[in-house]
This record gives structure tokens, C-alpha cells and sequence, in this order.
């Protein structure tokens, strides 16, 4: 259940006799932190927030200005269904927040609602779906998979329709909706679409939901991962994400009179998308891994172009339907779902509202497989791609000073720095690959 005020969480809180609460917030990375304070520090949690370290946290706070506060947010009240009811835990997000009260710059929540606040100054609503794809294996130390199905694929083949259906019942019991699930195109991979939301519940639920698809997975004895590319030869797990923005009730993507239904807006939404899908890269898809995926012939977009039927572009526009005029939007498929959502959908905000703003001139649509194209017709259509690896994503982003802007001087710097350092640490490895091919011969 979700609440709305401190008030109504005190009650339910004695009400159902709840222990303890989870306090979440995430690092830099988009990684889960978590710690339990018992329910009778509730008001204070809600009045004066909870001290803790933060200069262990990626991405936080030196060890010399360490100190941080945690303030619940009481509309994120969760009751955790996989504990049990009799001693009930719940959760709830959490603001950071520096010593004094004033929010805390490196807080990914807190630069996502400081890019909505600047959105809501011009009265849209940015509304977000994104589609998670993940992995079930027996275990976490190797990829050995569950099944064999295939998109879409019946009871027969599918080992995991228990799971999903598990899945989805404890995130509605946790009020989030989902719009439906299934088997997705690589063995023992899986897919649960939330509806859609304003950005900033959709990234709360978007940490929610990875928990809990881990959380059923143990339940069961096997292991959920999110990892972009565990398995070689296979589609990868993206995080497609809908896009939208509205003014009050009215979607502002839509135009009747266009041959795509397009509006003027949503044109240059979709420009600013492809001109600057290159320096936030790093940030929709963070990891050395992710660009194990972004490679031809796996249904992952590699070329910067845009349709609306063709699922090898970068942007896709959903097919109209007659009367449904608020489903019109925007889908950008480059996203894999470890990404850090508060991070991922400030950057592709910026990036759209900077071709709205600029009037951006969008290009014509591209209908053929890109994929098939041969590298000359990809450039005299004026066809791009994106980074092909992380430390390429990332010298793109150092340059850009729209993701600068987005997230913070702080957070900039300090993703830049902790990215620099994986890629540093990943090409010194030796890999199975350089062993098999080069020992015998070399």
C-alpha cells in the first residue's frame, strides 16, 4: 500500500503492528542502500530525518563532511509482502539531506526532482513506462539457465510464469501497477511492464521493482539478474522507456493533423534525443557490460535514428490508435535496466526539452532495417551510432556540458571518475577469450 502523509503512516504503522522500517535511497550508481530504524522513530524520522555515514556511499560525501540525513518520504510507504505479516517490515524512500536541512546535491533522487521542478515551471508533466527485461539462473555464479522459450512463449517452455505471476501479485500488493508480462526473446529471459507514471514515482518503482523480481527469485531458490549481457550469442535486457509530456490532461506529443500525429513538441523532443543520445550514453547504460549489448543483429539500437514501426532505430513512435490520444509517445530503446532511473530519466528529459527549446530540426524517418544498411547509405542518410564502449560513452559525456547541467557539478564529476576507474580495471583483466585464442598459438 502507498500513503500519502506522515500522519496516515503513524497509523498504520501502530495499526498493523509494524516493526521496523527500511529506509532506502540509492548511490550514485543506481544501487539500492537500505537501513532499518524501529517504527518508534518514526516521528522523528519524519520530522528531523536520520543521521548516517555518508562517506561510504558511491559517489556521496568525503569522509571530512560525512555526515548526512535520511528524511522518509511518507507517499512511498510500502509493507513488504515477502516478510511475514506477523512482524511486518515496511519501507519507504528517503531525501538526502546535508546537516542544516538543505537537500543534498549528490542525492540522484534529489537531482531528479530538481530537473521536474524546473519542468513544471513551463506546466508539463513528464511521464515515463519503461520495460525492464531480465534473467533468471540457478545461481549467481554462472549464467545456467532456467529454460529454453523464446518471445512470447507458452507454459511449456516458459519455467518462470510462476515467478512473474508472484512477481506481479507483490507489486501490486506494494501499489504499483503492471501492464503485463512475459517471456522475452533469449532463454530464461523475462519481462513485467509497469504502467505508466510521473517520472519521479516511476523511478521510486523502478528500484522497487528490481528488488522484489530478486527478492521472488530467492523465494523460488534461483537468481534474478539485470546484468545487460550475461549470456553470449543472445539478446541482451533493456529497459525500453515510453515517454510523454502533458499539460494538465493533454498530451502534448499529439497533433491530428500531422501524417505521424506528432506534435511540434514532441518532434523536437525526439531531435533532442538523437542529437545528444552520445554523451548520455554513459548514464542510460553505466556498466563495461552494457556495450556487450549495444552491438548489431540483438534487437539492441546501435544506430541514432528514429521510426515508427522499425525496432532497430534508437527512437520508436508507437503506432496511433484511433481515440487513444493520451497513448501517444515517445519510446527510446537504448536504456538497459541497471541504469540509474532518477539519473537515466533526467538525462533523457534534458536531452529532449533541449530539441524542444532549440526547435531542433528532426530528421526524416528511417524505415529500412538499419541494421542491413550498408555503412555508406547509413551516412548519406546522415545516420550515426552510438559509443561502442563505456570509456567511449564517457569522453562523450565529460564534453557535455547539458549533462554537466543536469545532474551537478558533484555527481558529474564523481560518476565521470568512478567510470574512468572500471574501465580502468577491466582492460588490465585477462579474459576467457584472450586465454583461448592467443595461449595456444602465441
Amino acid at each position: 500500500m502507498r500513503s500519502k502523509d506522515g500522519e496516515h503512516v503513524l497509523e498504520v504503522i501502530e495499526k498493523q503492528d509494524i516493526r521496523f522500517i527500511r529506509l532506502w535511497f540509492t548511490d550514485i550508481l543506481g544501487q539500492l542502500k537500505s537501513f532499518a530504524i524501529p517504527s518508534d522513530m518514526m516521528e522523528e524520522a519524519f520530522s528531523e530525518g536520520m543521521g548516517f555515514d555518508g562517506s561510504s556511499i558511491k559517489g556521496f560525501a568525503r569522509i571530512d563532511e560525512s555526515d548526512m540525513l535520511a528524511k522518509p518520504d511518507p507517499s512511498t510507504f510500502q509493507i513488504l509482502p515477502w516478510r511475514p505479516k506477523e512482524k511486518a517490515v515496511a519501507s519507504m524512500f528517503c531525501d538526502i539531506l546535508q546537516p542544516d536541512g538543505t537537500p543534498y546535491e549528490g542525492d540522484p533522487r534529489y537531482i531528479l526532482k530538481r530537473n521536474l521542478a524546473q519542468l513544471e515551471k513551463m506546466n508539463y508533466t513528464f511521464y515515463v513506462g519503461p520495460e525492464l527485461e531480465y534473467f533468471y539462473f540457478e545461481d549467481e555464479t554462472q549464467p545456467k539457465i532456467l529454460d529454453i522459450g523464446g518471445y512470447f512463449d507458452l507454459t511449456t517452455l516458459d519455467a518462470a510464469s510462476d515467478l512473474r505471476r508472484d512477481t506481479i501479485f507483490a507489486l501490486e500488493s506494494m501499489g504499483i501497477k503492471v501492464e503485463y508480462s512475459h517471456h522475452e526473446v533469449g532463454p530464461s529471459q523475462h519481462e513485467i511492464d509497469l504502467c505508466y507514471s510521473d517520472a519521479l514515482t516511476m523511478a521510486d518503482n523502478v528500484m522497487t521493482y528490481r528488488m522484489v523480481v530478486k527478492e521472488v527469485a530467492r523465494h523460488y531458490g534461483v537468481y534474478a539478474t539485470f546484468m545487460p549481457k550475461p549470456i553470449q550469442g543472445v539478446n541482451g535486457s533493456g529497459m525500453h522507456t515510453h515517454q510523454s509530456l502533458f499539460k494538465g490532461d493533454k498530451n502534448t506529443f499529439f497533433d491530428s493533423g500531422d501524417e505521424y500525429h506528432l506534435s511540434d513538441v514532441a518532434k523536437g523532443y525526439i531531435a533532442g534525443l538523437l542529437r545528444h543520445a552520445p554523451e548520455i550514453t554513459s548514464i542510460t547504460n553505466q556498466y563495461v557490460n552494457s556495450y556487450k549489448r549495444l552491438v548489431p543483429g540483438y534487437e539492441a539500437p546501435v544506430y541514432i535514428s528514429w521510426a515508427r514501426r522499425n525496432r532497430s532505430t534508437l527512437v520508436r513512435v508507437p503506432m496511433y490508435k484511433p481515440g487513444k490520444e493520451k497513448a501517444t509517445r515517445i519510446e527510446y530503446r537504448s536504456p538497459d535496466p541497471v541504469c540509474n532511473p532518477y539519473l537515466a530519466f533526467s538525462v533523457m528529459l534534458a536531452a529532449g526539452m533541449e530539441g524542444i527549446k532549440n526547435k531542433y530540426e528532426l530528421p526524416e524517418p528511417a524505415e529500412k532495417d538499419v541494421y542491413h544498411m550498408s555503412e555508406r547509405e547509413r551516412e548519406e542518410d546522415g545516420i550515426e551510432s552510438l559509443p561502442s564502449s563505456l570509456i567511449d560513452a564517457i569522453k562523450l559525456t565529460e564534453k557535455s556540458e547539458l549533462v554537466r547541467k543536469t545532474l551537478g557539478d558533484h555527481t558529474f564529476n564523481n560518476f565521470i571518475e568512478n567510470k574512468k576507474m572500471e574501465w580502468d580495471n577491466y582492460k588490465v583483466c585477462v579474459h576467457p577469450y584472450e586465454i583461448e585464442k592467443y595461449l595456444p598459438i602465441l
